[in-house]
């Protein structure tokens, strides 16, 4: 089947146009009564959305990640603090997914779960962890029976209202020589689990990614998925966990930007030029900051198709894996804000007004700023991945 006619097809089974609109209309209503999006979640539910990566056998879509990041791009043209918290979901069945087609199945349990309904959601970035996968703050004290009791702090986990299972890591240095990170997911109703009531943030409210705080939270010996040497090691699930964030997060960004550019141009055709008499779609400096946004934004939606269809097929980059990977998300975020605010100046001053779709894109789009790495953070590896010998 042709490609884009199979992406249509997707969209209008997952994603149909009357759906997307309630999503939209009540994406300006969490945003401004900065509440979480109950009606989504149970919308996205209805129409098997959460279990995408569930392989057809198991009573799901089977769908890898450059279907899914497609859909997300067009979930998040109209809802995108929605699609960055399902993210979060699809980020931990889609890691599994991703083992399964690598031959390990160490983690079969998550899909099966994920189809009796239960949550997943991302406890790993923390406060002023700059390794993020390749280190912890967290303590992870080994409980003698092979499991874990786990104290530390999670930020910026979306889902918090409703997440059921947490994956999480945390530094294991009982033998101080050989500190080991262990990966794991904690159940909900697990004793010492606070969920912080502070979520008052510039954009993507919806999302309510509020603090996770763990206090000697037990990681049972059956829910450890990984014991590896803490620093850069190369490990399966550290990789599908990296591409499925980075991609994913990506795709989010990208909806946005697509969004803000239908809403520019919309802008661009409405309002009159009281100096020239036409609309400022026909007034050359609009048109050129207009043209110069989509340029930049047509570059992330083909970065995102080859990446993910690499991924799909196995395609083996070795170390170039990272370099794509975390090249796609920063120029998603980067289009998103150029976009979004590129949008604003096509509107004028009633894109400013809080109430405005491209007020809030334009704040939803800065938490691009805040996923990890940071271009700072990333930067040392791109040079030195050209100037390096090693």
């Amino acid at each position: 089947m042709d490609r884009e006619r199979r992406h249509a097809e997707l969209a209008e089974r997952y994603l149909p146009d009357d759906l997307l609109e309630r999503f939209r209309e009540r994406a300006a209503v969490y945003d401004r009564e900065n509440r979480f999006f109950d009606e989504d979640l149970e919308e996205l539910r209805a129409v098997g959305y959460l279990t995408l990566f569930v392989p057809e056998e198991l009573g799901g879509a089977g769908l890898g990640l450059g279907d899914v990041s497609r859909l997300q791009q067009r979930l998040a043209g109209a809802a995108p603090a929605t699609a960055l918290a399902i993210n979060m979901h699809l980020m931990c069945t889609g890691v599994v997914q991703a083992m399964l087609a690598r031959g390990d199945r160490s983690l079969a349990w998550v899909l099966e779960e994920a189809m009796a309904g239960e949550i997943f959601a991302f406890g790993i970035s923390e406060p002023s962890n700059d390794w993020v996968l390749q280190g912890s703050n967290t303590v992870a004290e080994p409980d003698g029976d092979g499991g874990y009791r786990l104290t530390g702090v999670k930020i910026f986990t979306s889902l918090s209202p409703v997440w059921t299972r947490l994956i999480v890591h945390g530094r294991d240095g009982s033998v101080p020589d050989d500190p080991v990170l262990v990966y794991g997911f904690v159940d909900r109703d697990a004793p010492g689990i606070t969920v912080s009531d502070q979520w008052d943030v510039l954009g993507m409210r919806a999302s309510q990614s509020r603090a996770t705080i763990l206090d000697g939270v037990p990681l049972r010996a059956d829910r450890v998925a990984r014991r590896i040497p803490a620093g850069r090691y190369p490990d399966l699930l550290v990789f599908a966990i990296t591409s499925t964030f980075q991609l994913l997060v990506g795709s989010v960004y990208a909806g946005i930007a697509r969004r803000a550019l239908e809403l520019g141009a919309e802008a661009l055709k409405r309002r009159r030029s009281a100096k020239t008499g036409t609309t400022f779609a026909e007034v050359p400096e609009a048109r050129v900051r207009l043209a110069d946004a989509h340029m930049a934004y047509l570059a992330v939606p083909a970065q995102l198709e080859a990446y993910t269809r690499d991924f799909d097929e196995l395609v083996e980059h070795g170390a170039g894996w990272p370099l794509r990977l975390v090249s796609a998300r920063l120029n998603a975020s980067h289009a998103a804000r150029r976009a979004a605010e590129t949008a604003l100046l096509c509107a004028g001053g009633s894109g400013f007004d809080n109430g405005s779709e491209l007020s809030r894109l334009y704040r939803d789009a800065t938490a691009g700023l805040f996923h990890p790495p940071s271009a700072d953070a990333a930067r040392p590896m791109y040079a030195a991945a050209l100037l390096d010998d090693d």
